[in-house]
């Protein structure tokens, strides 16, 4: 799960009121990434190109698949990225919990971490918690909050018959290939890593169980077999 030790980022965080969906936005964000952008009925606003500036409505999503459940503004740094911080890796949580919980977790400003995104196992329905132009705190490193975009997966690492579905890992490879596509991350086991695999790094998910070459072959697939950037 999302690492919760993250005071040096706090203490670098930029003021930013982030509020639930139906509620008034207090500013707005802007990023160069390229990305569909969804209403909170579900709808596609418009697509996002270099020196567009984002829709940061709540409810607008970076994926079209996923659902708006904020994160609290004290789990995340807002930022700019990529333009001020280079977005290269994707971490690959397990949440040691039921997906409600997790989403709940992130919404809490005790926690002090969050990912950008939680996919649940039964049915492969995905939470976007945290927008990807800003920096969750979800890897345990500074450096790889800033560099990274974080995907939790529900359930727990010494169970993957229960929680490791075919829903999940499916539903998880189509969002990395998205993500990958986005931000120009080759499909390789250098640019998408485990969270235990995140230097300095005090977690172990997700686990020995996880599989590397079925997960990185359904990312390749969704994303058409590119391999490199």
């Amino acid at each position: 799960m999302a690492a919760t030790s993250k005071r040096t980022d706090r203490a670098a965080r930029r003021p930013r009121s982030v509020l639930l969906a139906g509620a008034a936005l207090a500013g707005a964000l802007g990023i160069t990434a390229v990305a569909v952008t969804v209403g909170g009925d579900g709808g596609a606003v418009g697509m996002r190109g270099p020196g567009q500036v984002s829709d940061n409505r709540p409810g607008v999503v970076d994926t079209a698949a996923a659902e708006w459940i904020a994160a609290s503004s004290a789990n995340y740094r807002t930022a700019d990225r990529p333009d001020d911080y280079s977005v290269d890796r994707i971490v690959v949580h397990v949440t040691q919990s039921r997906f409600i919980d997790a989403t709940r977790a992130f919404r809490n400003p005790a926690h002090q971490a969050a990912a950008h995104y939680v996919v649940r196992a039964s049915d492969g329905h995905i939470a976007q918690t945290v927008r990807e132009a800003d920096v969750a705190y979800h890897a345990g490193n500074r450096e790889w909050n800033e560099r990274s975009i974080g995907i939790e997966h529900e359930g727990y690492v010494d169970d993957p018959q229960r929680w490791f579905t075919d829903t999940a890992y499916e539903a998880s490879a189509r969002l990395a290939a998205d993500i990958a596509d986005r931000h120009d991350i080759p499909i390789d086991r250098e640019h998408i890593v485990g969270h235990n695999e995140v230097p300095g790094a005090d977690h172990t998910d997700p686990g020995r169980h996880w599989d590397w070459d079925r997960y990185l072959q359904l990312v390749r697939a969704a994303q058409g077999g590119r391999t490199t950037a």
